[in-house]
């Protein structure tokens, strides 16, 4: 697997990662447990060093799977996580929180889950109206000289919050969804991104599975899957939506692969810095997406991809209006 590095911050991971978060929450039921450990442990020995996951996925249960399948890979990957989420006591998500003394709280759990001395790269999930984001970033650089994170990064956040938090503590990462129908951090964030040396990380680029042309209109999901609630996923946007996919399917027609890939492979062209990280429950999906750091476009494909995207409008919001209110801050 290629590799690449997050900015100006030498941290070097594979090109392609792996987002973790479908194998135990937000996608339906969670997967076996042990399936998921042996699908993880793949990616490892197939060069993927990059491994994202969040207190909040479960919450807590995916980063005790990334933890229990990563123990022997220790000192070999790189394994990002999360924080910004006061839970209740039924471990329901009740409201952001990265108030200074909840951060250093739950440091502790994600260290002791994911079975490490020191969190490679820990991200804010969503910004926190309430708390000045040079707090954060302040309590984040006492946990970097503490010994207990390596890396800072921000989530789904805007570029002022961005040029904000890295005056105080530097970030080696911004994530947000980016993919060839959700374009949104191109306007601002990647520039800043760029002038600032900081990398970024892509999830959902797949489109949550759309972009893989395995989800028909009629496609139906498990009621506890969150794709029922995006605007997006409704069999009407779908429906309008599948011009972005058939434009993917003729580009792989044309160079022997498949939607998927000239998906990830379009990514990958944008910024040498950007990496993507699709999730997967199967092993034979994991080896299609790694597939796509070997997919070169050329100026001329990107030229194609670009005129025939700038024809379609994407129908549906990307989320819900209560999750888009969390985001861009």
């Amino acid at each position: 697997m290629k590799k690449r590095t997050l900015g100006t911050s030498h941290l070097e991971v594979s090109a392609l990662g792996l987002g973790c978060m479908g194998m135990s929450h937000a996608y339906g039921p969670a997967s076996d447990k042990q399936e998921m450990i042996a699908l993880i442990r793949s990616a490892a020995e197939r060069g993927i060093t990059l491994f994202d996951t969040a207190e909040s996925y479960g919450p807590y249960v995916n980063e005790e799977l990334v933890g229990e399948a990563l123990a022997p890979y220790r000192g070999q990957v790189v394994i990002a996580t999360k924080f910004g989420w006061h839970f209740g006591p039924n471990r329901e998500r009740l409201s952001l929180s990265s108030k200074p003394e909840h951060i250093r709280h739950v440091v502790e759990g994600s260290l002791k889950r994911l079975r490490v001395e020191t969190i490679d790269l820990y991200f804010q999930h969503r910004v926190d109206p309430e708390v000045p984001i040079e707090d954060v970033a302040g309590t984040v650089k006492e946990l970097i000289k503490a010994g207990k994170v390596k890396h800072f990064g921000l989530s789904e956040a805007s570029a002022q919050t961005i040029r904000r938090a890295h005056a105080v503590q530097p970030l080696t990462a911004v994530q947000s969804e980016y993919s060839l129908w959700t374009r949104d951090p191109e306007a601002e964030v990647l520039p800043t991104c760029e002038e600032r040396g900081i990398g970024f990380v892509a999830f959902s680029p797949l489109g949550s599975g759309f972009l893989t042309g395995k989800i028909a209109t009629t496609t139906t999901f498990d009621p506890s899957d969150i794709r029922n609630t995006y605007p997006r996923f409704t069999p009407e946007a779908r429906a309008a939506n599948q011009a972005l996919v058939d434009l993917l399917g003729r580009i792989a027609s044309q160079k022997q692969t498949t939607p998927a890939q000239i998906a990830l492979a379009w990514l990958l062209a944008q910024k040498p810095w950007i990496i993507p990280i699709p999730g997967t429950r199967k092993l034979s999906r994991l080896e299609e997406n790694m597939g796509a750091a070997d997919v070169e476009l050329t100026a001329d494909d990107i030229g194609e991809i670009e005129r025939a995207a700038s024809k379609i409008t994407v129908q549906g919001a990307r989320l819900p209006e209560r999750m888009l209110n969390m985001t861009g801050r």
